[in-house]
């Protein structure tokens, strides 16, 4: 078996036949076909804390499958399938109809009821088949099913059905609890015999608790209980009161910023240590854990939403920050992790999880995020307690990270049983030469020197805002030579773009790919520069209609339904936009911008994790890629930082004064987004047409109505 990080087989498919249903809540979830049921063999199941302790879950009344209607969710966690029985022989219609109250978080709870519209009593037998395979979630998620790797015992009493696992020291279980007290139990079978009324109803509910090493965990939604008073219930109530209210005359924006606030909202995580401290899983469902790029990218784009995001996601990844040499997960003095995972861990918390370090970009990124939160006024003394963590990231980068003392930070994994590429395209075969050849470790990124740069500049800042010229003078020179290097290193005058990468000979990787976008995104551009990178971003060879391409169609090696070669991911559209925006290039970034909500309104409103890649002028949607989380944090957040890249929004209140100088796109006159967190206070900008009206800036942040200079941080 393959390490979790290193996996890149094919996933194992979803639903059965109607699509999966999945629910959400912190590290729990479930996945469903569209009439509830949990079938087996299949990738379904309810997970916990990345092992699957439900895998089958199936439903028959009077030995029939009900057949399902519609799925009811008005939230992350929790949904109502709706089902109607075959009708009885002689009869026309049915008139029994089945709902399957579900609700998700540290276990689940089902409600049963089954409803009688007709005019006379009607007997039914109800039967759940259950059982659990304990799988890990990675050979789930690979299609290896079932568990051979450990012992599973079964028990059952009257209104009680035990499983256990055992393997060496690691002991997991599931304990359901039936109610009322079932006519039958066995090993893998629940049985009811009911009587429903006349126009009545007959109700089962069924607890599922979670055994960790021993112990049981309650779930949050007990059965009996009103629902609407749980902790999950009542957090997602809060999140949306606060989420900056949006007004506008385009339907499709403020559509898809619902479904952003939404889906940021259900994949918030909650560490039972630090409940205080809100951090956010990448995707579900195979993606619900910490991951570093994931957080730390996502909480800055969310930054015009919630600010504590992006507090939160500092504050975890600075409590795992790498102190130790550790080739086996990668851990190094200073380093933030890739990502966290909890198969084998011993409580619900995130400490007990085991941590993966292979990755270049998440350490500057760390210092990126703490600077920009500074920019926006934000939690000035916990940003300051944090100072000494992007020290720390700093020296890492200058010393483990820039593993040949050439200025640049590059990657190559310490074990063959390390991610192999370590930047955001980490898919083996993610970083290619122009001729479709793969590249091959150590490579320095494009996007990570630009990263990097943005992580020098942050830490200037912090110097001369605590008067210490000397610091400043440092790092700003640091940056300086990085953007005078880097644009003499990897620029290929020949071909109009940066290289993507250098290799270990310090030959560019000559291919074109949408990372230039993010060097735009963080300055690192020359000014000479940046209309031909801009042009090539948006020519037919990287630009679909939907988004960007992550490798143009021109290059060796693109397939528009691979995961890094030629598919279209959103979050990486947007980074493009904005950087486009930050040179100046409107016209361009509001397209960029306008194919993003075209592709969510297609898509229902939501943006998944990435589709393909195929051009916009042969399909009149975006063609879906089969296994891509959804939701998924990075996707979510993108219209998030569209929002703030149309507003042209740039605050940086320590010296006092805010960017602001907002352009649309073509089609809409109108936008008011209310309740932006910024310097303590909540902002209001309202644009109609060419008037533009700012209220709640506090009076010591003077308004600069203009876009920033891209060179402005240096």
């Amino acid at each position: 078996m393959s390490d979790p990080w290193t996996f890149s087989g094919k996933v194992a498919g979803l639903g059965q036949g109607g699509g999966a249903v999945t629910l959400v809540d912190e590290s729990t979830f479930t996945i469903s076909g569209r009439e509830g049921d949990v079938v087996t063999p299949s990738a379904e199941g309810l997970f916990v804390r990345d092992t699957r302790i439900l895998s089958r879950f199936e439903l028959r009344v009077n030995e029939s499958k009900p057949e399902s209607l519609a799925v009811v969710s008005d939230d992350p966690f929790s949904a109502i399938f709706v089902s109607r029985c075959p009708p009885r022989p002689g009869l026309a219609d049915s008139t029994l109809m089945v709902f399957r109250r579900r609700y998700v978080g540290q276990g689940m709870r089902e409600d049963l009821v089954i409803r009688n519209f007709g005019d006379e009593p009607t007997f039914c037998s109800v039967e759940l088949f259950i059982d659990s395979d304990f799988a890990d979630l990675f050979a789930v998620k690979e299609g290896r099913f079932g568990n051979s790797d450990g012992e599973i015992t079964r028990d059952h009493r009257d209104a009680q059905l035990e499983f256990s696992y055992r393997r060496g020291t690691v002991s997991r279980g599931l304990v359901i609890h039936l109610f009322p007290t079932p006519a039958l139990v066995s090993d893998d079978l629940v049985s009811f015999e009911a009587i429903v009324p006349a126009h009545g109803e007959w109700t089962g509910c069924l607890e599922f608790h979670p055994v960790i090493e021993g112990k049981a965990v309650d779930p949050r939604y007990r059965c009996g209980q009103p629902v609407d008073r749980a902790a999950p219930a009542e957090r997602l109530a809060k999140w949306r009161r606060q989420v900056p209210q949006i007004e506008t005359d385009h339907d499709g924006l403020r559509t898809v910023i619902a479904s952003s606030a939404e889906d940021l909202g259900a994949l918030r995580i909650f560490d039972p240590d630090y409940p205080e401290r809100v951090v956010l899983a990448a995707g579900a469902p195979w993606f619900m854990t910490v991951f570093g790029r994931d957080s730390l990218i996502t909480s800055w784009m969310a930054l015009l939403v919630d600010p504590d995001l992006a507090l939160g996601v500092l504050q975890t990844l600075a409590r795992f920050q790498g102190k130790n040499i550790d080739p086996r997960s990668e851990e190094q003095p200073g380093r933030i992790l890739h990502e966290m995972r909890f198969g084998d861990a011993p409580s619900l918390s995130l400490g007990g999880g085991s941590i993966y370090y292979g990755t270049a970009d998440a350490t500057p990124l760390f210092v990126m995020l703490l600077g920009e939160l500074r920019r926006w006024g934000l939690a000035r003394e916990v940003v300051d307690e944090l100072l000494p963590n992007a020290e720390r990231a700093l020296e890492w980068i200058e010393n483990h990270g820039d593993l040949d003392g050439d200025g640049y930070v590059e990657y190559q994994r310490m074990t063959d049983r390390g991610l192999a590429n370590q930047g955001w395209k980490d898919s083996a075969d993610g970083i290619r030469y122009r001729d479709g050849t793969v590249a091959h470790a150590p490579i320095a990124l494009c996007e990570v020197q630009a990263y990097v740069y943005s992580a020098y500049l942050a830490r200037a800042h912090f110097a001369r805002e605590a008067g210490d010229e000397t610091t400043f003078e440092h790092y700003r020179s640091k940056a300086t030579r990085l953007k005078t290097e880097f644009n003499r290193d990897f620029w290929l005058e020949d071909r109009g773009w940066f290289a993507v990468g250098l290799d270990a000979d310090k030959r560019p990787i000559d291919s074109l790919t949408s990372n230039i976008g993010h060097c735009l995104w963080t300055g690192i551009v020359d000014q000479d520069k940046a209309r031909v990178v801009a042009d090539q971003l948006m020519s037919p060879e990287l630009n679909s209609g939907w988004g960007i391409r992550t490798l143009a169609s021109s290059m060796g090696g693109y397939n528009p339904m691979s995961y890094h070669c030629g598919s279209v991911w959103p979050h990486d559209t947007a980074i493009v936009a904005a950087g486009l925006a930050r040179y100046g290039f409107m016209d361009d970034s509001l397209r960029l911008i306008r194919s993003l909500l075209d592709a969510a309104l297609s898509l229902g409103g939501r943006l998944p994790e990435l589709y393909c890649g195929l051009d916009r002028t042969e399909f009149s949607s975006p063609v879906a890629y089969p296994t891509s989380c959804s939701p998924q944090a990075w996707a979510a957040a993108s219209p998030l930082l569209c929002l703030r890249t149309m507003l042209r929004l740039d605050p940086w209140v320590p010296y006092g004064k805010t960017w602001l100088s907002p352009m649309l796109p073509e089609g809409m006159k109108h936008l008011k987004v209310a309740g932006i967190p910024l310097a303590g206070s909540r902002v209001t900008v309202e644009v109609d047409g060419d008037d533009v009206e700012v209220t709640g800036l506090p009076p010591e942040v003077a308004l600069i109505t203009e876009p920033r200079h891209p060179a402005t941080s240096v």
